[in-house]
């Protein structure tokens, strides 16, 4: 198998294994495929937490999307990647003082508050300055509409303030001169798979919006809807099409823009825009019987892909897998691989949770043969505990117009060892006093 006409097998050989591998094509074409569907006043954000590898979010960057950020680093990625500045929100329930005066350094377009105490912390932080930062006010809303695999309205919640309290405010326009309070977002799910959700939860998000302006005083300069669309991870799921989505919110974003024609319309999406495009791949060093199951021991596991274990599940559900390539002394006399059989994929771990794939169908598996996990491109080396047994993250790589770019090298155990320090109570160091810290 290959992408852009580049065999797995070579990128493995030239890359190592386990590794990364970011089809650009698909990366354009996710964001391609909302900008033709949805209506021209809506702007997309990409999701840095998604994937915040800085070539896959400059993919979609040059193919039109923003950049949602939630940290100093995904700040300074989108910038370096050459986002501008009013292209740019920054979010998340615990900003520190570092990342709001860098937001107000760079003058990104709007920070996304979820607080009070963080309003008069951006105020403090902004008036100390001598200048205005746009604010949007994160609103957790009353509501939870079904649809969506992880709810996030309708209940108490670390992120925004209830929309109750923010009804109550009072005329929030006047009471701060350097936070300039100006638009709301508002984001009712994530995992999305059903379009007339997503058209439910926005015409709640733009009817809260007009309520919000109307009790506080605030102007909307930004309405951000949020997102959360989904990928089809499972067996029975189906992917959102564009144009399902397009019937339910395009006559609702033409309505909302024409009646408020100096408002940006923003939605967020991260696994939508960067899921399908990521495969994961990995060798198999041992295969085995254990009790009359097979198992397939391989050299990359949940440390890289978390997401994989189906966090939030309660039975294990496979990402879609397949065999990318084998050796050649595996494959019958036709080149076949072999009827398929009940497979356990588990990583290098000295855990019984590191199980990738359980009770896949694959064909029969030998040390050295190689295999994907497909719709990696999202919440991989992100949201995975790298550093668990010190093995650290894998490669990534892009592949751009059938080239392949290595986009990051994977750690070594140098990298690992380096920002560590021996600190010694007892043991003197020659040249050193006892208890220095010793670099390692």
């Amino acid at each position: 198998m290959n992408v852009q006409g580049i065999e797995y097998e070579e990128l493995a050989e030239r890359f190592g294994t386990p590794l990364y591998v970011y089809d650009g094509d698909v990366l354009t074409e996710a964001i391609a495929g909302l900008r033709r569907a949805l209506h021209p006043a809506l702007e997309f954000f990409y999701s840095l937490k998604a994937n915040p590898n800085i070539s896959v979010f400059d993919v979609l960057r040059a193919g039109g999307a923003r950049a949602e950020v939630s940290s100093l680093v995904e700040l300074r990625t989108a910038l370096a990647a050459g986002a501008t500045p009013e292209n740019i929100i920054f979010l998340g329930p615990g900003k520190s003082e570092r990342e709001l005066t860098a937001c107000l350094e760079a003058g990104i377009h709007a920070i996304v508050c979820e607080s009070f105490a963080e309003l008069d912390e951006i105020e403090r932080l902004a008036a100390a300055r001598g200048v205005r930062q746009r604010v949007l006010l994160r609103v957790n809303p009353e509501v939870a509409i079904g649809g969506s695999r992880l709810t996030m309205g309708g209940k108490p919640r670390q992120f925004g303030i209830d929309e109750a309290q923010v009804l109550s405010a009072g005329n929030l326009a006047k009471k701060y001169g350097h936070a300039d309070v100006a638009g709301v977002q508002v984001y009712l799910g994530t995992r999305i798979l059903d379009a007339e959700v997503v058209g439910k939860n926005t015409a709640y998000i733009l009817d809260l919006a007009d309520r919000v302006a109307d009790s506080t005083g605030i102007r909307l300069d930004t309405v951000d809807i949020g997102g959360g669309l989904g990928v089809a991870y499972f067996e029975g799921e189906r992917d959102l099409d564009p144009a399902d989505l397009a019937a339910q919110l395009n006559p609702q974003l033409a309505a909302f823009a024409e009646s408020h024609p100096d408002t940006r319309l923003i939605m967020e999406s991260g696994r939508y825009l960067a899921g399908k495009a990521g495969t994961y791949v990995i060798g198999v060093r041992y295969v085995k019987e254990s009790m009359g199951e097979r198992f397939a021991v391989a050299d990359g596991g949940t440390h890289h892909h978390m997401a994989a274990v189906g966090i939030g599940s309660f039975v294990k559900r496979n990402f879609p897998a397949e065999l990318l390539s084998r050796r050649a002394d595996h494959a019958d006399q036709s080149g076949e691989a072999g009827a398929p059989e009940s497979w356990n994929v588990t990583g290098p771990l000295c855990t019984p949770n590191d199980s990738i794939l359980k009770h896949a169908q694959l064909p029969p598996l030998r040390p050295g043969d190689l295999l994907g996990i497909r719709c990696s491109g999202a919440y991989g080396p992100s949201a995975s505990p790298g550093l668990f047994l010190s093995h650290g993250f894998p490669a990534e790589v892009l592949v751009v117009d059938g080239t392949a770019h290595l986009v990051r090298r994977r750690d070594e155990p140098e990298d690992l060892m380096s920002p560590q320090y021996l600190y010694r109570s007892a043991l003197p160091v020659e040249g050193r006093e006892p208890a220095e810290t010793v670099a390692v």
